[in-house]
């Protein structure tokens, strides 16, 4: 047995014996995962398969861990460069949770061990309130704290997992971690309206994610030809305002793969 064959099977045990459950795939992310398989003409099982490499390198790699700390030094660096300059509004930063400040990785494993798309289980795993901070951000968010910036949270998790979500960002020590900081999915994925509400009364310094929509609104709905180009577009952004995480398990990118054999 390989070190990652054993990993998917340890994760598997702690994610049924939290009770993962496919009963979570007729609400409303899971719905939406799913019908995602579908209109691909994907299978659940072939995604899965998809995604098994993808898996095994977020959670194993020093690349991966290194690239979360490279991203937080960065936002340190924007939080110090603002410092020296006056705004008008006061300053805050926005964070996307899952893959982004929140590491689902046993979740994922699951998934993955079990030849099932993303979204199946979802809601069992995100009641647990286990996931573990990732590399770099407690302690950049804790800086970003004592600093006095404005920390807001806009997360596609649906807003029914509110009370769970609040629960393991303050279990985990995640600083400013109170409803109205937590933006949760309401009625639709693009996260634009959200972020017009912060920047009502702030000035947003820098935007974190693993997903080009989290960053704006140009991204929402394309397709990965589209977001490239987008992506070109934006290229001074990337870095500086706008710093992005890997995620190569799920997201918008996934959708026009082609299936396997």
């Amino acid at each position: 047995m390989n070190y990652f064959a054993g990993l998917l099977i340890v994760c598997a045990l702690v994610l049924g014996n939290a009770g993962c459950s496919a009963k979570d795939g007729k609400q409303s992310r899971e719905a939406a995962a799913i019908n995602t398989v579908a209109h691909s003409g994907c299978t659940a099982k072939q995604k899965a398969e998809q995604t098994k490499m993808g898996v095994a390198w977020y959670r194993t790699s020093g690349e991966a861990k290194a690239l979360y700390y490279q991203g937080y030094n960065i936002g340190k660096q924007r939080i110090e460069e603002s410092l020296k300059t006056k705004v008008k509004k006061k300053r805050a930063i926005v964070l996307d949770l899952d893959e982004t400040v929140l590491d689902n990785g046993p979740y994922l494993s699951y998934m993955a061990e079990k030849g099932i798309s993303f979204g199946n289980g979802w809601g069992a795993w995100v009641k647990k309130a286990k996931a573990k901070p990732l590399p770099g951000a407690l302690s950049f968010l804790k800086y970003a704290d004592k600093k006095g910036i404005d920390i807001y949270y806009i997360s596609n998790r649906d807003e029914k997992y509110m009370d769970a979500t609040l629960r393991n960002l303050k279990k985990e020590g995640i600083p400013q971690a109170v409803r109205s900081h937590v933006l949760l999915q309401t009625g639709t994925s693009s996260k634009e309206t959200r972020r017009q509400v912060v920047e009502k009364d702030h000035d947003i310094i820098a935007l974190f994610g693993d997903n080009l929509g989290d960053f704006f609104k140009t991204f929402d709905g394309k397709g990965n030809k589209a977001r490239s180009l987008e992506a070109d577009r934006f290229r001074h952004a990337f870095g500086r305002k706008f710093i992005v995480f890997p995620n190569p398990v799920y997201g918008d990118w996934e959708h026009e793969l082609p299936c396997g054999s």
